[in-house]
């Protein structure tokens, strides 16, 4: 049978005389089942496709403008009373500090302590040489010996013509020569005394002694070394001592702290190379005035130190007690110095409200380094922005991270 017998569809008489259809074969029935559903895969397919895509431009726009969002993290202030302690830097000075100079010339024929000695007052320091000196001296005592036998003369004379006076064997101006003789050859005998006590005073200086009690900081010289005492040039300088038994610090207190700085007040001394030990000291002097170029006023506090442990030139840390009180200002709060923001219409803080962010002027108190006091413009509730963007401006919207605890990194 060939292929168009086998599509034809057969149509049989019945018993009543009509013809009746005869059904496709099954295979054709499967085909179109196979259509169809193959489109509706296809269908379904391409759906699923645009939903994703849909989806997708969807989750990605949100996520835009999320991340168009700044996320900002926050601290909130801290109330109560802050520490009154104010921590200044000073510098230790000894309380006496002198160079030694020579007062006679010659020559340096020993020197008895080097740097770093520890010295009582009245110590031997060096040795001078002093020939010339010396031999000025010998020359000085027989000029004053020539002088008292001159002066010893003129007595005897002066005394003989007064008793030959008496008797009217000599006159009265012979007399008074004799007698005006011996006042001159006195007054000779006195200069050459002073001259002789000048030049011993000039011998006593071969000695160099040590005028306080303190420390050998420098010796500049050495033996044989010319000594020049400056009156033909600049005088040379053989020692630095210092007195370190007592020390004095100077501190540039703030103008805004200024009451600490009460005479007979106490401070304590802190200094890295003694970690975790205090000194303490008494405030003795302030300038009583204003530095007008730094604002500062210039405090002295002495601090004992009769071991020596704190060296002279020594960076310390100056803690005083503010007794000033704040309370007219109202209730004080503190932030870290990391949330301000300078703007030229003034200090300003961002404050998280609503989720938006708002730049909040504020007044400031003490600062602390790390952390400043605020005395006007903030609540403790405010969520205050660490670290700001400078482009940050009112009611930009912002999210906030987690806060951190304590309110103060």
């Amino acid at each position: 049978m060939d292929a168009a017998e086998t599509n034809t569809t057969e149509v049989t008489p019945t018993e009543t005389g009509r013809s009746e259809h005869i059904p496709p074969k099954p295979s054709s029935r499967w085909t179109l089942v196979g259509v169809v559903v193959a489109v509706l895969v296809v269908g379904a397919v391409i759906y699923s496709g645009i939903h994703q895509r849909v989806q997708a431009e969807t989750i990605l726009g949100v996520n835009t403008e999320r991340a168009a969002v700044p996320t900002v993290t926050v601290v909130q202030p801290l109330s109560g009373d802050v520490s009154q302690e104010i921590v200044l830097p000073g510098n230790t000075q000894a309380f006496s500090d002198t160079p030694i100079y020579a007062r006679t010339n010659g020559y340096l024929k020993r020197w008895y302590v080097d740097i770093g000695a520890h010295v009582a007052q009245g110590q031997l320091l060096a040795e001078i040489e002093t020939p010339e000196v010396d031999q000025q001296l010998e020359q000085a005592r027989a000029d004053l010996k020539n002088a008292q036998a001159n002066e010893h003369l003129a007595q005897i004379t002066a005394d003989r013509w007064q008793n030959l006076l008496k008797t009217n064997a000599v006159s009265k101006q012979e007399t008074d020569q004799a007698v005006s003789d011996l006042s001159a050859r006195q007054a000779s005998v006195d200069s050459t005394t002073a001259n002789v006590h000048r030049l011993e005073q000039l011998q006593s200086f071969e000695k160099v002694y040590a005028p306080f009690a303190g420390v050998i900081t420098a010796r500049n010289t050495d033996i044989g070394a010319l000594i020049n005492a400056g009156a033909a040039g600049v005088p040379q300088e053989l020692f630095h001592m210092a007195a370190v038994n007592r020390l004095r610090v100077y501190v540039a207190v703030p103008e805004i702290d200024s009451q600490a700085a009460q005479t007979g007040a106490k401070a304590t001394l802190t200094l890295d190379e003694y970690p975790g030990e205090i000194f303490r000291g008494t405030i003795v002097r302030n300038s009583d005035s204003i530095d007008a170029a730094s604002r500062t006023l210039n405090v002295e506090v002495d601090v004992a130190n009769a071991q020596g442990r704190i060296k002279t030139g020594a960076y310390v840390f100056v803690h005083l007690n503010n007794p000033q009180s704040r309370q007219a200002m109202g209730h004080s709060l503190t932030i870290p110095a990391d949330t301000l923001l300078f703007r030229s219409e003034g200090l300003r803080v961002g404050v998280v409200r609503n989720g938006r962010a708002e730049l909040v002027p504020i007044m400031i108190g003490r600062d602390f380094g790390a952390t400043v006091e605020v005395v006007a413009g903030l609540q403790p509730t405010d969520e205050v922005i660490v670290n700001p963007s400078d482009s940050l401006t009112s009611r930009s919207p912002v999210q906030v991270s987690t806060p951190q605890a304590g309110g103060l990194k």
